[in-house]
């Protein structure tokens, strides 16, 4: 797979991925959890979409082959 496929490829996954846990954990907050009952899964989201960030950057953009 070229460089440029892989760092497209690898974008979208990750943003798909990171919007998609987003909008849960912003859902679940907002609605029937409330706030402080939503709170433990936001920052669980947030620390998944920190990881998936890393991943994405470790295996896309810092390796060029």
């Amino acid at each position: 797979m070229s460089y440029g496929v892989k760092l497209l490829m690898g974008f979208i996954g990750t943003a798909l991925l990171c919007l998609f846990v987003g909008g849960l954990s912003e859902s679940i907050s907002s609605g029937f959890a409330g706030f402080s009952g939503g709170l433990p899964f936001m920052v669980i989201a947030i620390i998944v979409c920190g990881m998936a960030i890393y991943d994405f950057w470790d295996e896309c953009v810092r390796k060029k082959k």
